[in-house]
């Protein structure tokens, strides 16, 4: 007898002993029962088809995909296309798919069974490497016609490969169009600072920093233009007082040798000649023409001294006028020298203004050079981004070339769709497994309400627990023959009863 609910290890014997022809007949009759109504069940066939993602046959570094979106990514966009209405139901009509059920069920409702027997699954990397992109991925399709099933996952799979190829060229073609667009602005940008920098260096020619490394030595060929010029107007301007002085001379002495020589006037001028005979060979060598001039005044004045002391009459007309060409001469030198020093001071202004000029150029250069950093700046910015957009556009027109496409990244049925044999749905053995089970459940649930229904008692404590009252005694069991030979019973008494 069971007491409170809880069974011992010999309740659960006594009834395992008894009744265990429960648990088998429980077992097999479910099973019997599963199998039957597997048998019954609308018959499901699933095809399946493997699609593989080919990788580029160029290399990445030479040929940059345009598309650079995860597989992951794109996977989940084309399943939504490829599930959506507008693929769907022509597939429908071109398979002629649920042909018994088009009176009765709205094409949505058809859509959205078609669209619950597809399944599109992500293939696993293969473990161990170091590429963790998703290789592939699978598509099944579970219909009730094995025929079917097979036409509608081989449309599925065609449907990816032509999305795929379409979205890779739309983006591509896309992508050239922006790429184009935003390539006319970069060149734009590009002439613009270009136009910048060519006027910057129009406008500050000579203080730029590569021609300022040239400056020290043009400040230094100035300034000994500049000094050699400043002795040359010096020279020339000496030489200019000098032969007015002497023009002045031989006006004064053309005068008096007009009038009677007289030898106290000769000497005077014999003495003025002789001294600045002394200056000129001070500055000058004998070589000079100035000193020689010099020489031959002084010869001819004491000619003259000698003559006028010979004869007191007044000098001869022909010697009077032999003074007037070399008063001519000077008169044209002078004229020279007036030339020279109006030329060289023309080139002493000239050399002066270029030395003003470099002199503001370098105290110019420091902002001049934060300008021109500032504007090759910009520019180089404005080249890069020009020559990375440029490098793009071609890729993105070589992404558009169909010969490219096909090294490109591409779709690649690796198993092709199946034409199942049998049914994935229901099986067989799933059925009779679980009715096994679960009839081996129910067994077990019977022999459990057994024991809970059972009142009898069985033993001393349990007499003794239930009737208040002390065991005096007990039989054992008996077993004994009865009847003809061969028919033996065993019989169980006890003084409590009978079992």
């Amino acid at each position: 007898m069971v007491r409170d609910r809880e069974f011992t290890v010999a309740d659960v014997r006594r009834v395992l002993r008894k009744h265990w022809w429960i648990i088998p007949v429980c077992g097999v009759g479910c099973a019997a029962l599963s199998a039957s109504v597997a048998r019954q069940l609308p018959k499901k066939y699933t095809s399946q088809a493997v699609v593989l993602v080919g990788k580029p046959t160029v290399d990445t570094e030479y040929v940059k995909p345009v598309v650079d979106e995860g597989l992951n990514q794109r996977l989940a966009s084309m399943k939504e296309q490829v599930l959506s209405r507008t693929r769907l139901e022509p597939l429908i009509e071109k398979l002629d798919l649920y042909h018994a059920d088009r009176g009765k069920l709205q094409m949505e409702d058809l859509i959205e069974r078609l669209r619950a027997a597809i399944e599109i699954s992500s293939l696993e990397p293969m473990p161990g490497t170091q590429d963790r992109s998703i290789p592939g991925f699978s598509v099944q399709v579970t219909f009730d016609n094995p025929r079917s099933a097979q036409g509608i996952c081989t449309e599925v799979a065609s449907i990816f490969r032509e999305q795929n190829a379409r979205a890779l060229e739309q983006t591509a073609v896309r992508t050239a169009s922006i790429i184009g667009q935003q390539l006319a602005e970069a060149k734009a940008k590009l002439d613009e600072q270009d136009a910048k920098l060519a006027q910057f260096k129009r406008q500050y020619i000579g203080s730029l920093p590569q021609e300022g490394q040239s400056n020290p030595s043009l400040s230094s060929t100035l300034n000994s233009r500049l000094k050699a010029n400043t002795q040359a107007l010096s020279l020339a301007q000496q030489d200019k007082a000098f032969d007015e002085s002497h023009l002045s001379e031989a006006t004064a002495n053309s005068k008096v040798s007009r009038s009677k020589a007289n030898p106290q006037t000769l000497v005077e001028q014999l003495r003025a000649e002789q001294d600045q005979l002394t200056v000129l060979e001070s500055r000058y060598t004998a070589e000079h023409p100035d000193v020689i001039k010099a020489n031959n005044r002084i010869m001819e004045l004491k000619k003259r001294m000698a003559e006028t002391s010979n004869s007191d009459k007044t000098p001869a007309p022909s010697q009077t006028a032999s003074q007037a060409p070399q008063i001519q001469q000077l008169r044209s030198k002078l004229r020279q020298d007036e030339v020279r020093i109006a030329d060289l001071t023309r080139q002493q202004t000239k050399i002066q203004d270029q030395m003003r000029l470099l002199e503001g150029r370098e105290q110019a250069s420091a902002m001049v050079e934060q300008q021109r950093k500032e504007l090759t700046r910009n520019y180089q910015s404005a080249l890069d981004a020009y020559n990375d957009l440029l490098k793009k556009k071609q890729d993105s027109a070589m992404a558009i070339d169909p010969a490219h496409q096909q090294e490109g990244e591409q779709f690649r049925v690796l198993d092709p769709p199946s034409l199942p044999t049998k049914p994935s749905f229901p099986k067989m053995l799933y059925f009779a497994g679980g009715g096994l089970g679960g009839g081996v459940l129910l067994g077990l649930a019977v022999l459990y309400l057994l024991m809970a229904m059972d009142n009898t008692l069985h033993t001393e404590k349990e007499v003794e627990m239930y009737l208040k009252l002390p065991v005096l005694g007990s039989l054992p069991v008996m077993e004994f023959f009865a009847g003809r030979t061969g028919d033996a019973r065993p019989l169980k008494r006890s003084l409590l009863g009978k079992d």
